[in-house]
């Protein structure tokens, strides 16, 4: 297989899976929230909620570690409401698992492509009056494809709910 087949399977491969990650998100009921995440990776966040208390969340942005490389990620969320009461708003603990794709330059790394599992951890400021949330997350992630390895993510950001 050519490079230029290769790109253009990781591209197709790439739309495939921003595509169903916002069919997901855009099929809830409730409103849907669109942000910034700022760290490791930055770029754009998206989440909306599934239930009372679980959401889905994920991301498409710059990774800058590793000589940099595109990062696309999208995580099943629990909240916990009840460990920390604020005097307005709420500030529920979350966790949850998912997925990452992280698409390198190979010319600088020797890998073009790697697969990972998340583990996100996180506390999320939802204010009283205003759409909108605060988050701070750390997520262990351990990489399988295409070797094992294991890193972290730590990142903070901001989403608005339309």
């Amino acid at each position: 297989m050519s490079k230029n087949e290769r790109n253009t399977m990781k591209l197709k491969s790439i739309i495939l899976f921003t595509l169903l990650v916002t069919t997901s998100l855009f099929a809830q009921n409730k409103g849907f929230g669109i942000g910034i995440i700022v760290g490791e990776p930055t770029g754009v966040s998206l989440k909306t909620f599934t239930g009372s208390s679980t959401a889905f969340d994920a991301a498409a942005a710059w990774s800058l570690t590793d000589n940099g490389g595109f990062h696309i990620h999208a995580d099943y969320l629990f909240h916990d409401y009840s460990l920390i009461n604020v005097r307005s708003g709420r500030l529920p603990f979350y966790y949850g698992f998912g997925a990452r794709v992280k698409l390198l330059d190979k010319d600088k790394t020797g890998d073009d492509l790697r697969l990972g599992a998340r583990v996100p951890v996180g506390l999320s400021y939802e204010f009283a009056t205003f759409p909108g949330d605060l988050f701070f997350e750390i997520v262990p992630i351990l990489d399988l494809i295409p070797d094992t390895d294991f890193s972290f993510n730590a990142a903070i950001g901001f989403r608005y709910y339309l």
